[in-house]
């Protein structure tokens, strides 16, 4: 297995890679909305977090020689299902038909104080 790290994506906040590839695959560890530039949420909005956190995605996946199109399947993590139509919309913007596999959870708090958290499995190319 290789681990892939880039400075484009937030450093890990804990004892785990941004992603590993193993078997063809690019496994994404959860991605929060933080700025890699500045360390920072890119805004307190739900919406905007989810497009920081496929940005984020979008970066690792580069850095391992892949990209978002090729996306297996995503793991969605909100504190707040009721914007749950806003995060789909945001979500859809993203990624073209045929559709990444998906779970959407809604969970009490993330790490950091996130909205939203995004983890992803990627084909690699």
């Amino acid at each position: 297995m290789t681990s892939i790290s880039t400075d484009k994506a937030p450093a890990a906040i804990g004892p785990y890679s941004q992603a590993r590839i193993a078997g063809g695959l690019l496994f994404v560890s959860g991605q929060l909305p933080i700025d890699p530039a500045t360390g920072k949420f890119s805004s307190e909005d739900a919406v905007d977090q989810m497009r920081q956190c496929l940005a984020n995605i979008a970066a690792i996946a580069k850095a391992a020689g892949t990209d978002l199109s090729k996306t297996v399947k995503t793991t969605i993590l909100l504190t707040d299902l009721s914007g749950f139509a806003a995060i789909n919309e945001a979500y859809g913007a993203t990624f073209s038909e045929p559709y990444p596999a998906r779970a959407t959870f809604e969970v009490s708090a993330l790490p950091k104080g996130a909205k939203v958290e995004v983890e992803a499995i990627i084909e690699l190319v």
